[in-house]
């Protein structure tokens, strides 16, 4: 027999290709349902849990090895840095020896860490992975054995099927050879027919059962192996995770140890160098350019001509006379009254050509706080008149209730004004009455400046958050304090 290739025969090829096509003419017809296929519903699970498991070992290799390249990472960042501190470490300088020693127990110990994951982790992990393609090559294999088995149980079946047919060929001759030969020789034909279907029947039926045996091998190897590797899982994991958590945790309390050794040669060398207050880092505050704030806030109120106690709107034009004031009284009922009452022809006379202003309140209960409206109208101007209009100043004020001067509380929860919260991260003593003491990790509720153009660099306006929920006080307890010693958070 001649060989082909890499010595494989013409007719190991032939029965290779056979096999294909009588694999393929089966499954074709077990999915017409013209033949019926043998389930095993119990492997078809393990087969299931077998594929889970190998998903899930697959994942965890991966996540694995991702760990370790972050491991070799840090240890090459680890060591950048403590060859750093050698390069800027003076020769003159106490402990040098002992910064050279560091560094080289921090490289071993890092070294050591990584082979370690790798040795009780990553090859285990391996290890426990390269059992997964043989069994799944069997797997298959045992699926295609299966198709075989099916495939000759159902010609044997088939020839089974045609036993009647054959006692009828005897009885009477059906082929053209049978009726022109003699009658003494139709007989022995017909035997010969006969020995010829059980020499068909007879290779059929052992084919069956060399195919069955051939499965049922390869099936109870199966059956046994997988429910087995399924419940080998839960062991490989905890091992696995075991070995990874104690080797971090004796490496943490290595390298614990060799971070206090350093922080005590940092120690030494402060304290050689000079007191710790002097060499000491602080975080200092942005310098304020400005005088004390809420002392130009009174200077601003004392320097305003119009009484604090009332509730006053001037209007004044750029070069016209003095405006007159607008006084609203004090009342509970809901009105609407004139507040400009020139007291001379001349501011009369100028109150016909400016804007009316006129002030306007709601009416409220005891317990609510009253709001003031304030309105400006503007005149009638003639088409040979200017357009321009002189200038109106338009403070409010708190409105008054039952002769008391009540503000409205705020929409929300917070203080007038609020912004955003920020932490503080450092401790900070203020050096003027109108900032605030941190301490580190209070809260601040950030608010706007009532005059933009008064706060300076780097400064913000705030109440402590606990201040604030106490007493709900903001005039008495904001102040300033400097940014860079907070961190916004919310």
């Amino acid at each position: 027999m001649a060989e082909l290739g890499k010595g494989v025969s013409a007719g190991k090829i032939a029965s290779n290709v056979q096999k294909k096509l009588t694999r393929a003419q089966e499954k074709v017809l077990q999915k017409l349902g013209k033949a019926d296929e043998t389930k095993d519903e119990q492997f078809e699970q393990c087969v299931q849990n077998f594929n889970k498991q190998l998903t899930e070992g697959s994942k965890l290799q991966k996540d694995l090895r991702t760990y370790l390249a972050s491991v070799k990472a840090m240890h090459d960042a680890s060591k950048k840095l403590t060859e750093c501190l050698q390069e800027i470490y003076e020769p003159d300088w106490p402990g040098r020896d002992d910064t050279n020693k560091l560094a080289e127990n921090n490289d071993l110990l890092w070294t050591d860490y990584h082979q370690k994951l790798v040795d009780q982790a990553l090859l285990t992990m391996d290890t426990y992975l390269g059992q997964f393609p043989d069994i799944k090559s069997r797997i298959a294999k045992r699926g295609r054995k299966l198709v075989d088995y099916d495939s000759a149980r159902h010609h044997f079946e088939s020839l089974q099927n045609a036993k009647k047919k054959d006692d009828t060929k005897i009885a009477k001759p059906v082929s053209l050879l049978e009726k022109a030969a003699p009658q003494w020789c139709q007989g022995k034909i017909q035997a010969h027919l006969v020995a010829q279907t059980n020499l068909l029947r007879n290779q059929a039926e052992e084919e069956l059962l060399k195919s069955q045996k051939v499965f049922e091998e390869m099936n109870a190897d199966l059956q046994e192996e997988l429910p087995s590797l399924w419940n080998s899982r839960v062991g490989f994991y905890v091992n696995t995770f075991q070995s990874i958590a104690g080797l971090e945790e004796n490496f943490h309390k290595e390298m614990s140890k060799l971070h206090q050794n350093l922080n005590e040669v940092m120690t030494n060398l402060e304290s050689h160098q000079g007191k710790p207050s002097t060499n000491a880092f602080t975080v200092k505050a942005q310098p304020r350019k400005k005088d004390n704030l809420f002392s130009r806030l009174r200077l601003k109120r004392s320097s305003d001509p119009s009484p604090a106690k009332t509730n006053k709107t001037t209007a004044s034009p750029p070069d016209g006379p003095p405006a007159a004031s607008a006084e609203p009284k004090t009342t509970n009922h809901a009105a609407e009254e004139p507040v400009v009452s020139p007291t001379s022809a001349a501011t009369a006379a100028f109150f016909q050509d400016t804007p009316t202003v006129t002030v306007s309140k709601s009416p409220s209960q005891p317990s609510e706080s009253a709001a003031t409206e304030i309105e400006v109208k503007a005149p009638e101007k003639d088409a040979n008149q200017s357009s321009s209009l002189p200038a109106v100043v338009v403070e409010t004020f708190p409105a008054t209730v039952n002769g008391t001067v009540e503000s409205a509380p705020p929409k929300t929860n917070m203080p007038p004004g609020y912004v955003y919260k920020v932490r503080a991260q450092h401790d900070y003593s203020s050096t003027d009455s109108d900032e605030l003491n941190l301490k580190a990790g209070e809260v601040v509720l950030v608010t706007q400046f009532e005059n933009p153009e008064e706060q300076d660099e780097g400064w913000l306006m705030g109440i402590k958050e606990s201040d604030w929920l106490q007493n709900k006080d903001f005039e008495q307890h904001r102040g300033v304090f400097p940014e860079n010693f907070t961190e916004k958070y919310q």
